[in-house]
């Protein structure tokens, strides 16, 4: 996952700036730049979400049974 490792800069209390490894920030521009690399990225992290909330796991033979293939 991206933008895990940071360090916070404060001003005055309040947060301010954030630094993270240059290859990280590279991968981020690279991301933004491209609509279906970002798209996929977000896809990612849905789906690792939906893993997170099932306990349910599905074997490669039930789901193609599942779907009659």
């Amino acid at each position: 996952m991206l933008l895990e490792s940071f360090q916070i800069i404060k001003e005055n209390g309040s947060e301010r700036f954030a630094i993270v490894d240059f290859s990280e920030f590279k991968q981020v521009r690279e991301m933004l730049k491209n609509i279906e690399k970002l798209q996929d990225y977000l896809d990612y992290l849905h789906i690792q979400e939906i893993k997170r909330k099932s306990e349910k796991r599905y074997s490669s033979d039930e789901v193609k049974n599942e779907l009659g293939l």
